[in-house]
């Protein structure tokens, strides 16, 4: 895997990786920035949420359940000193389909969680507290089951 990342002015960046996107990444007005893209550790703790639900989609998917939609909501802690670095990261999984089993779908944020997610599992070698929850929206239902 490959990268650059080019100054554009201010504290604005574009970064390119080697499959071609490009993301640009920006600061506050009060850090010189004009507020024009992510902010790196947003960027970071998209990427978790990213990879972790990649890893749930395929792991329900391989499993035949019938997901419609799978939404992580992200949280995370940052240190009040320099380095900013993130404490904890919470993920949470709005997982909507047709009959999910709640046992499925624990299972699936689960090896997410503990085997798969690269990006999880590397910050938590790093010290960061990460946690997980899910809930299941029946597909043409209101009520949700959480867990």
């Amino acid at each position: 895997m490959e990268g650059t990342v080019t100054w554009v002015d201010g504290v604005r960046f574009v970064g390119t990786a080697s499959s071609g996107h490009s993301v640009v990444m920006d600061g506050p007005e009060s850090a010189g920035g004009q507020n024009a893209g992510l902010r790196p550790m947003e960027l970071m703790l998209l990427g978790v949420g990213g990879c972790s639900s990649f890893d749930v989609v395929q792991i329900l998917r391989k499993a035949r359940a019938e997901v419609e939609s799978c939404v992580a909501e992200l949280s995370a802690q940052r240190a009040d000193a320099v380095p900013a670095v993130f404490e904890s990261v919470h993920l949470h999984f709005k997982v909507r389909g047709q009959g999910l089993k709640d046992g499925q779908v624990a299972r699936a944020v689960a090896l997410s969680a503990e085997k798969y997610c690269s990006a999880s599992l590397m910050l938590a070698a790093g010290g960061v507290k990460i946690t997980h929850s899910h809930e299941i929206v029946e597909a043409g239902a209101e009520e949700e089951r959480s867990s």
